[in-house]
């Protein structure tokens, strides 16, 4: 629609998948955005072994968005292949010629068992499954042919037998073709990122006026839907009025670069990430950046969509791959309790297919997301957003700033322990290796990597080499937290570099709090950090 081309865009799935929220939201979004969609719901009554009825009220799941403006629905004998012909051509027709979603609600039937594994005769009786043998669309259009003397039967044979010929044919061709190279399954996770031209490193000693992390951001993102004019950007809260998200990360954005590129999405966490994905098929020229929820907390329901974008790539072969920055505000420090203090990277770690990155000062929040909104694939960019306004993260933000992926930073060069952090912690443990240093002239080295994945093993390698101890620190939990992964790395391939057990530091393994005393006690601080540190280095 923005590019002014016609055409519409289909989804088919069973009247059971309905059921599901982010149909819903495909659904209402389609709708609000006047989105010419066609929704096509192939309905045999069963979702594997569970009947309609106890999926929904209706006898015809279609009508469950009877109540949507802007939405039309069409019911049609999906067993005709000309009623559901013209069901579909109609619905082509309307959705390109009023711009609005159309349902097709087919009414079908399933012969066989839903797969393999399903053994329908433990819940059909013979009657039904009689019925839906005599109801075989195909034989039912045998007959019309027929009927309508369009063709006889002898002319149906020769045909027939056709296809069964070249079925024979596709299949000996697949059995006999080989099998896949084993060599390749690591081809095709991960595209190449752009590359920094000016700042290769993503380092810069200049002096100059400071940013904070929200500036920071903000500039950066306009400078790049200046640079790239086929960039967009939607979420929640990201474009009402004056403001521009809570944390006003993209304030002045929609006046400057207009409500086509800038606009609010609904509170569906799965539909902001799964319209980003459907829109950079339209182009690879298209960068979209969205505001995954308002809060890292918020972002599970979109799990599922983030999956799809992290296989993209792989899936199919290196032909597609969604060209998203897909930004989360994270992280405690601000009293946010249960529900506004989480950390997710330690989860969504553990799926390959997107870049991580997690800045702890304004230079390198500006640096990685534009070498994020300048790369081909897939980039999860994470805020802490306790330091959006922090003094000890506001830093001179070179123009056209750029750091490159899997490139950690030396904060502060040691050689007695060296500390790995990101995020919030980082600015805790360089006050805790100021302090120890102070106390006893301790040399502590603080890294922090910037970036998750891909990891800079090489900045941690010489590191561990050069202290032979190592400290872990991040804001997410211990237990199963990204730390372990680096501890095992370590573990793994530095043993004999090493003087003590590698230690970690991070939450509790418990929710965080939302009064004060109960998130200090949870969430890690300087006095933990310097115990664990001064007890590695006493080792």
């Amino acid at each position: 629609v923005y590019y002014g081309q016609k055409g519409v865009a289909i989804t088919s799935h069973g009247e059971s998948a309905a059921s599901e929220g982010y149909v819903y939201e495909a659904i209402n979004g389609a709708s609000n955005e006047r989105l010419p969609v066609i929704f096509v719901f192939q309905d045999n009554g069963y979702g594997i072994s569970v009947p309609k009825k106890d999926q929904t009220a209706n006898r015809k799941v279609a009508d469950n968005f009877s109540g949507f403006k802007n939405l039309r629905i069409i019911h049609c004998n999906g067993k005709d292949v000309f009623d559901s012909m013209n069901a579909m051509t109609e619905a082509k027709e309307y959705a390109i010629a009023n711009r609005t979603p159309v349902i097709v609600q087919a009414n079908c039937v399933r012969i066989g068992s839903h797969s393999n594994s399903d053994k329908h005769t433990l819940y059909r009786d013979e009657n039904e499954l009689t019925y839906v043998k005599s109801a075989d669309p195909l034989y039912k259009f045998h007959r019309m042919l027929i009927r309508y003397e369009r063709f006889t039967e002898e002319e149906l044979k020769e045909i027939a037998d056709l296809a069964a010929k070249d079925l024979k044919a596709a299949n000996r061709k697949a059995m006999a073709a080989p099998d896949p190279d084993p060599s390749t399954v690591k081809d095709y996770v991960l595209p190449e990122p752009y590359q920094p031209q000016k700042y290769k490193e993503g380092v810069q000693n200049e002096e100059g006026e400071k940013e904070t992390l929200v500036t920071a951001i903000n500039k950066t993102l306009k400078a790049e839907f200046r640079h790239n004019p086929d960039t967009f950007i939607w979420g929640q809260d990201v474009a009402n009025k004056e403001k521009g998200g809570v944390f006003n990360i993209t304030k002045g954005m929609q006046q400057e670069f207009g409500i086509e590129r800038v606009f609010n999405a609904p509170i569906a966490e799965d539909y902001i990430v799964g319209t980003a994905n459907g829109m950079c098929r339209f182009d690879p020229k298209i960068h979209v950046v969205i505001e995954g929820a308002e809060f890292a907390d918020y972002f599970w329901p979109a799990v599922e969509q983030y999956v799809e974008c992290t296989h993209e790539y792989w899936r199919s072969n290196g032909q597609f791959t969604p060209n998203i920055t897909l930004r989360l505000a994270s992280g405690g420090y601000i009293g946010g309790g249960l529900y506004h203090s989480q950390t997710i990277e330690g989860a969504l770690t553990s799926l390959p297919g997107a870049r991580i990155v997690y800045p702890s000062f304004a230079d390198d929040a500006a640096g990685l997301l534009r070498t994020s909104m300048r790369s081909k694939g897939f980039t999860l960019y994470l805020e802490p957003k306790a330091l959006y306004n922090a003094v000890e993260a506001s830093t001179f933000v070179p123009e056209d700033f750029e750091v490159p992926f899997g490139k950690a930073r030396i904060r502060r060069p040691g050689k007695d322990l060296t500390i790995i952090t990101y995020g919030n912690t980082t600015h805790l443990c360089l006050n805790v290796a100021e302090l120890l240093y102070k106390e006893k002239g301790w040399e502590l080295e603080v890294i922090d990597l910037r970036t998750l994945i891909p990891l800079d093993k090489e900045a941690i390698f010489n590191s561990v080499k050069k202290t032979s101890k190592v400290l872990i620190v991040h804001e997410d939990k211990v237990f199963s937290g990204f730390g372990a992964e680096i501890a095992g790395i370590i573990g793994s391939e530095l043993f004999q570099y090493l003087d003590a057990p590698i230690q970690r530091v991070g939450s509790l393994f418990t929710p965080v709090g939302f009064h004060p005393v109960l998130e200090r006690a949870i969430l890690p601080n300087e006095e933990t950090i310097y115990h664990a540190a001064k007890e590695l280095l006493l080792y």
